[in-house]
C-alpha cells in the first residue's frame, strides 16, 4: 500500500516539475520574440533616421558638335635649302652658332677669297688690254677706209684691217665676260642666308678645303609656316570635295576645321589651314597627299615630329556633353547614374559620340538640364535617395570646380 502511494506521489512530482518546465520555456520563447521585435524597432528607426548619402552632380550642357577625324601627320620646314660651296678653297671663318636663328641676307660661311681677287685684277687687265685693242684696230681699219679709195690700199689689206677691228671687238666681249665671271666667283666666297631660318650643324671645320663637289656645308630651313603632311582615303576626299563645293557656293573658305595636337598630347594653340592636295590618287594605299599649314613664328613645332591632324566639320549639331569620369562601362554599354528631381538615382544608358578632350559628347539617351553625379559613384546605386551638390567642370583638364562656399 505505501509502495502504490509513493509511486503516486512521484509521479505527481514530475507532473509538477514538466510543468515548470513548460512554463519557463514559454517565458524564454517570449523573451526572444520582444528582444527580437526590439531590435528590428530599433533598426528600422536608425534606417529611417540616417542621412542620406551626399554626391556631386553635374548639369548636363549641350555645345555644337561637328563631325570629327584624326590623322597621323608629319611635319616638314617650309623652306629647306642646303649651303654649298660654288668654288674651291679653304674655308676661313664661319659666323653663325650652329643650331641658331639667322636672317635673310646673313653671312654665314667665307672662303679664301686671295685667288679670285687676283683673278679679278687680271680680268680688269685683260679688260683694259681688250679695250685699247678695239680702239687701235678701229682706227688703223678707219684710216684704210681713207686711203683705199685712191688706192693706196689695197682692198685685202683692208679686209686685213677689218678683220683685226673684228677680233678686237670679239676678245673685248670676252674680257667682259671673264670680269663678270670674276665678280661672280669672288662673291661665291662669301656664303649668306637666302632667307631667314634655323641653320643646322656645320659639316666642315675651318681650315678645310671645300668646293662645288663637297657635301653641303650646313643645312637652312625655315619653319614659320611649319607644313604637316598626312593622308586621306579617296571616300573621304571625294566627301571633302563635295563639303567643299558647297562651301565654296555660300563663299566659306573650307568646310572644316584644322587643329594640330602635339606629341605630348597637348593642342596647339594656332589654327591651321589646308593648302595643298595631290593631283592623283596613291594607287597602292587608294589615298591622297594632303598638307596643311600652321603658323609657328615661336618655333614649338620643329620639322620631322609625327603629329596628329585633328580635322573638325564646320557643320555642327548641338549634342549634350559630359566628363568622361561619369560614364560607367559595362555589359549593357556605356551608362551614367542620374539623379531626378526627387533627388533618386536612376540609371541611364547612353550611346556615346566624340571625346572632347576630358568631356564626351552624347548622342542618344541624355537631355541638357539633367543632372548626373560625377563624384561619389562608389556608395550609391540605383533606386536610393542622395543628397546632390551641383558643380562645375573644367573643360579642358576635367577638374571638379571647388565648393563656392
Amino acid at each position: 500500500m505505501k509502495g502504490a502511494v509513493g509511486a503516486i506521489d512521484l509521479a505527481g512530482r514530475e507532473c509538477v516539475d514538466n510543468s515548470k518546465r513548460a512554463r519557463i520555456a514559454d517565458a524564454l520563447l517570449f523573451s526572444i520574440a520582444v528582444i527580437a521585435a526590439v531590435g528590428c524597432s530599433e533598426k528600422a528607426d536608425h534606417a529611417a533616421s540616417a542621412p542620406a548619402p551626399a554626391v556631386v552632380v553635374y548639369e548636363v550642357t549641350a555645345k555644337p558638335v561637328g563631325t570629327y577625324r584624326e590623322f597621323v601627320g608629319r611635319t616638314e620646314a617650309s623652306k629647306k635649302v642646303d649651303l654649298k660651296a660654288r668654288v674651291e678653297g679653304e674655308l676661313i671663318s664661319r659666323h653663325f652658332v650652329e643650331g641658331a636663328l639667322v636672317s635673310d641676307g646673313q653671312l654665314l660661311f667665307e672662303i679664301d677669297d686671295a685667288p679670285y681677287r687676283a683673278a679679278l685684277q687680271s680680268a680688269e687687265a685683260e679688260l683694259e688690254r681688250a679695250t685699247s685693242e678695239v680702239e687701235r684696230t678701229e682706227k688703223e681699219f678707219a684710216r684704210g677706209k681713207q686711203l683705199a679709195p685712191d688706192g693706196y690700199l689695197s682692198q685685202q689689206d683692208l679686209d686685213k684691217l677689218k678683220a683685226a677691228a673684228s677680233q678686237a671687238k670679239s676678245a673685248l666681249k670676252a674680257a667682259e665676260s671673264n670680269l663678270k665671271n670674276s665678280h661672280i666667283n669672288l662673291s661665291y666666297t662669301r656664303i649668306s642666308a637666302p632667307f631667314s631660318g634655323l641653320v643646322g650643324k656645320a659639316r666642315y671645320n675651318v681650315g678645310e678645303i671645300v668646293g662645288p663637289t663637297s657635301e653641303p656645308l650646313a643645312e637652312l630651313s625655315a619653319s614659320d609656316p611649319i607644313y604637316v603632311n598626312f593622308q586621306l582615303e579617296e571616300s573621304a576626299y571625294i566627301s571633302y570635295l563635295q563639303q567643299r563645293h558647297r562651301a565654296d557656293s555660300i563663299n566659306q573658305d573650307s568646310p572644316v576645321d584644322i587643329a594640330l595636337r602635339l606629341p605630348n598630347n597637348d593642342i596647339y594653340p594656332r589654327p591651321g589651314t589646308l593648302t595643298f592636295a595631290d593631283t592623283k590618287i596613291d594607287a597602292t594605299m587608294g589615298s591622297v597627299n594632303l598638307r596643311a599649314e600652321f603658323a609657328n613664328s615661336r618655333g614649338l613645332v620643329m620639322p620631322g615630329m609625327y603629329v596628329t591632324v585633328l580635322a573638325e566639320g564646320r557643320d555642327k549639331q548641338t549634342m549634350p556633353v559630359i566628363p568622361q569620369a561619369a560614364v560607367q562601362s559595362g555589359q549593357d554599354g556605356y551608362s551614367v547614374l542620374v539623379v531626378d528631381d526627387d533627388n533618386k538615382v536612376a540609371q541611364r544608358i547612353l550611346q556615346m559620340g566624340r571625346r572632347l578632350g576630358p568631356m564626351w559628347a552624347v548622342t542618344n539617351g541624355l537631355e541638357a538640364g539633367e543632372h548626373i553625379i560625377i563624384d561619389g559613384l562608389q556608395k550609391v546605386h540605383a533606386g536610393i535617395v542622395v543628397a546632390p551638390e551641383v558643380r562645375d567642370v573644367d573643360p579642358v583638364t576635367g577638374a571638379i570646380a571647388a565648393d563656392s562656399e
